[in-house]
């Protein structure tokens, strides 16, 4: 199973704040804005995102279709198949993609430690 292109989103408090402390660290903004309260930040291939008031906790993120870079790759598995195989496995969903659908969804899985995982697929 690929999951695609992995990264931390990040709960944060004050985002002016935590951006300063990750460039200090020597990430640099890839996207985002501070308007709309999230900012992605790259080194290297390691990618977090910062998000004020969108969520309470931190959570792992996979990006099946994309590479560290947030560019297309191909082939890439599906949300939906990535699910199939999920839930064939017997792991429960949180949240589940639309079977019947295509393109943009996700799915997520809580770990045994209630650490949240999201499959959010963007194309």
């Amino acid at each position: 199973m690929k999951l695609g292109a992995f990264s931390v989103s990040l709960a944060v408090k004050d985002l002016a704040k935590s951006k300063a402390f990750y460039e200090q660290l020597g990430f640099t903004q890839f996207a985002g804005e501070i308007e709309r309260n999230y900012l992605i930040m790259k080194n290297g291939e390691t990618v977090i995102g910062l998000f004020q008031g969108m969520f309470e906790n931190n959570i792992l993120t996979f990006n099946p279709g994309w590479d560290q870079s947030a560019q297309n790759v191909d082939p890439f598995e599906d949300v939906r198949d990535i699910q199939k195989t999920l839930k064939a496995a017997g792991i429960e969903l949180e949240k589940e993609a639309n079977e019947d659908g295509s393109g943009p969804d996700h799915a997520i899985v809580i770990d045994p430690d209630g650490n949240t995982i999201l499959i959010d697929q963007h194309r």
